[in-house]
């Protein structure tokens, strides 16, 4: 099962814990809003290089057969790359994604591991890195590589974007 939602009162809870030395950087994820290390490791990153880029700043929808789901990804660089962070990537969300590229198939949604060479689950011989390929996202290791921030805006992904988003 997915990461619990957050709420802004689950929010203000997390941010009114006492910060202690052994658990410091995971309550600073969860005051600042993160699920996971690998998030919090990214933004992190994203602010070391100077990218001015929001955290689950955005919601699109997408369908779901039978009823209309929502996505929000974890950061939207300026250039229009959706990066989606997974530590533990679970049928549940590779369903949600399948689902989001037929809906949104002009997105340029890329993936961040904690580990790409993960099996997707242990009788398989599938890994992470095999289903982005099989299904054309590109994935990278633990942090956003240089050339995906580097890389120009696009008019065409910045105009999907614009259509696929709602605040």
């Amino acid at each position: 099962m997915g990461a619990r939602p957050r709420t802004a009162s689950s929010r203000r809870v997390a941010a009114a814990r006492p910060v202690t030395t052994t658990r410091t950087s995971k309550l600073r994820g969860l005051a600042e809003g993160y699920r996971s290390g690998l998030e919090e490791k990214v933004a992190a990153q994203l602010s070391t290089l100077e990218v001015p880029a929001k955290y689950e700043q955005y919601k699109l929808n997408y369908e779901v057969p039978a009823r209309t789901a929502t996505y929000t990804p974890d950061f939207v660089l300026p250039n229009g790359i959706i990066i989606e962070t997974k530590g533990r990537w679970v049928t549940e969300d590779r369903k949600k994604h399948r689902l989001i590229k037929a809906c949104h198939p002009n997105l340029d949604i890329r993936f961040v591991f904690s580990n790409p060479n993960t099996k997707i689950g242990k009788q398989s011989k599938t890994t992470y890195a095999m289903f982005c390929e099989k299904l054309g996202f590109l994935f990278a290791k633990a942090l956003i590589p240089r050339e995906w921030v580097d890389e120009p805006a696009c008019p065409k992904r910045l105009a999907a974007n614009a259509a696929a988003f709602k605040k």
